[in-house]
C-alpha cells in the first residue's frame, strides 16, 4: 500500500499542466467497439482507471498501442467476449460503459456486476432502463446480467433520472441504428459531451435539440476517427481550490470555460480572486472567503465529484457552510476524517454536512477512501499543520495522474513511500 506524506502550511505558485478527462477517456476507449476501424485518442491522462479500461477493451480482442506518453491507438477489428477479464469489470464502475457498445456490435453479452468507488448505493437501473427502451431483453443472475437484441430498435427514451451512463450507454447502444432516437432527460455532462462529438467523427448524427434532450441517428458502420479529449475539469476545480486555501497563485491550463462555469461562479462567490481566458484559469492570493450553500446538480449545475474538495474549503471560510449532494448518500465519509484534523463539522445526514470555519488544520494519518475523498485529504494537508500521512494513496492513482509530482513542482512538500 502506497502512502503519501505531506508537510502543510506552504502556499502554491507556478502552473499545474491540467491532463485529459479521464471520464470522458475510459467510455470514448469503450466507444471503440463501435467500429471496426483504427481509432486514435489523444491528451488521454495515464491514470489507473484507464489503464484498467485499455486492459479490458484488450481483453475483447482490440490492439492497443501508445504511439506518445498521452496518444493512444485502438483498433477493434474483432471483439469476443470469451476472454473478456471479469475481474476488472467486477473492480471499475466505468466498466458499465461496455453494455452499449458491445450491445450494439454483437447484440448478446453477459457482463458481471461492476464495481467502483464505495460512495454508495448506485444502482444500475437508469442504464437497464435506456438499454430496454431501445429492444433489449435482459436477464439477471445474483452477479451479472445477459443483454441480448436481435435488433436495437430507435425509440424516444425518456430516462428516470440524469444518468450519465444510462445517456452514455443509449447514445452508444443506437450508433449503430440508422434511424433516429431521441433521449429525453439526458446528462450532457462534460464527459458526455466528449463522447458525442467522437461519435460525431465516427459518422453518427448526434445534437442536442432541447434542454437535456438528445438525437442520435446512427450508421450501420461507422468509422475510425482521431479525437483530442478536454482539459479535466474535476481537475481544475480540485487543483483551484488547492490555491484557493494555500494563498498561492496558481495557473491551470489548458481550460475549457464552458466546462468550468459553475465551479468558477462558487469560487467567486466564496471570495476567490481569479481570472480566466479562453486557456487557462488563473486563482490569486487575497480575498475574504464567505461562507457558502452548495448543492451539487447535473450539468451545467455544480459537479458531484468536487462538493468534497470544497469542504475544505469551508473549513476556512468565516462561518457555516452547508454542502448537499442529493444524488449519493454515504459521501461524506471525507468529513469524519476532516474532523480528526480539526474542522468543525457536523453530518446532518446522509447527504448534508454543516462545516464552521475558519478553524486550523492538523497533520494526522488518514485513510484515502475513494478519488474525491483522497483528493480532499491532500488538500486538506497541504494546510494542516505538521504533518499528514495518507493511507492507500493508489487510490488516487485511478483519477489523478502524478498528483504528487505536480504539487510538489508548485510548492507543496510532499512525499510517496510504498
Amino acid at each position: 500500500m502506497a502512502k503519501l506524506i505531506i508537510r502543510g502550511g506552504r502556499p502554491l505558485g507556478g502552473t499545474i499542466p491540467i491532463r485529459g478527462m479521464k471520464n470522458a477517456a475510459t467510455k470514448l476507449i469503450a466507444a471503440t467497439l463501435l467500429t471496426e476501424e483504427p481509432c486514435r485518442l489523444r491528451n488521454v491522462p495515464r491514470v489507473r482507471d484507464v489503464l484498467r479500461m485499455i486492459e479490458l477493451v484488450r481483453s475483447l480482442g482490440a490492439e492497443i498501442q501508445w504511439e506518445d506518453d498521452h496518444t493512444l491507438r485502438v483498433w477493434c477489428a474483432t471483439v469476443s467476449l470469451q476472454q473478456l477479464d471479469r475481474d476488472i469489470v467486477r473492480s471499475m464502475r466505468s466498466s458499465i460503459a461496455l453494455m452499449g457498445p458491445l450491445l450494439a456490435r454483437l447484440r448478446d453479452v453477459t457482463l458481471p456486476e461492476p464495481g467502483g468507488d464505495n460512495i454508495g448505493k448506485r444502482s444500475l437501473d437508469s442504464n437497464l432502463f435506456a438499454l430496454q427502451a431501445l429492444g433489449v431483453t435482459i436477464e439477471q443472475t445474483h452477479d451479472s446480467y445477459r443483454l441480448f437484441a436481435p435488433v436495437l430498435r430507435p425509440a424516444t427514451v425518456i430516462l428516470p433520472e440524469f444518468s450519465v451512463g444510462a445517456t452514455e450507454n443509449a447514445l452508444m447502444a443506437a450508433a449503430l441504428t440508422p434511424e433516429r432516437t431521441v433521449i429525453k432527460l439526458a446528462a450532457v455532462e462534460p464527459s458526455v459531451q466528449e463522447l458525442m462529438k467522437f461519435l460525431r467523427g465516427m459518422g453518427a448524427q448526434v445534437e442536442e435539440i432541447g434542454t437535456h434532450t438528445l438525437a442520435i441517428t446512427g450508421r450501420t458502420k461507422l468509422a475510425g476517427t482521431e479525437h483530442l479529449i478536454a482539459p479535466d475539469n474535476l481537475e481544475v476545480g480540485t487543483f483551484a481550490v488547492a490555491a484557493a486555501v494555500t494563498g498561492g497563485r496558481l495557473r491551470l491550463e489548458p481550460v475549457v470555460p464552458f466546462h468550468i462555469e459553475s465551479t468558477v461562479e462558487k469560487l467567486k462567490a466564496i471570495g476567490v480572486p481569479l481570472t480566466m481566458d479562453e486557456q487557462s484559469l488563473i486563482i490569486l492570493p487575497g480575498g475574504e472567503r464567505r461562507a457558502f450553500k452548495l448543492q451539487t446538480m447535473p450539468f451545467p449545475g455544480f459537479p458531484t465529484d468536487l462538493q468534497a474538495p470544497f469542504s475544505v474549503l469551508a473549513s476556512q471560510c468565516q462561518g457555516t457552510s452547508l454542502i448537499h449532494d442529493p444524488l449519493f448518500e454515504g459521501r461524506m465519509g471525507h468529513v469524519v476524517e476532516l474532523v480528526k484534523m480539526g474542522a468543525e463539522a457536523v453530518i446532518c445526514d446522509p447527504h448534508r454536512v454543516l462545516i464552521t470555519g475558519p478553524t486550523p488544520l492538523f497533520g494526522r494519518e488518514v485513510p484515502s477512501l475513494d478519488i474525491r475523498a483522497g483528493a480532499t485529504l491532500v488538500l486538506a494537508a497541504l494546510i494542516a499543520k505538521g504533518e499528514t500521512v495518507i493511507h492507500n494513496a493508489e487510490v488516487l492513482d485511478r483519477g489523478y495522474e502524478d498528483l504528487e509530482g505536480r504539487l510538489a513542482a508548485v510548492g507543496a512538500e510532499v512525499m510517496r513511500e510504498s
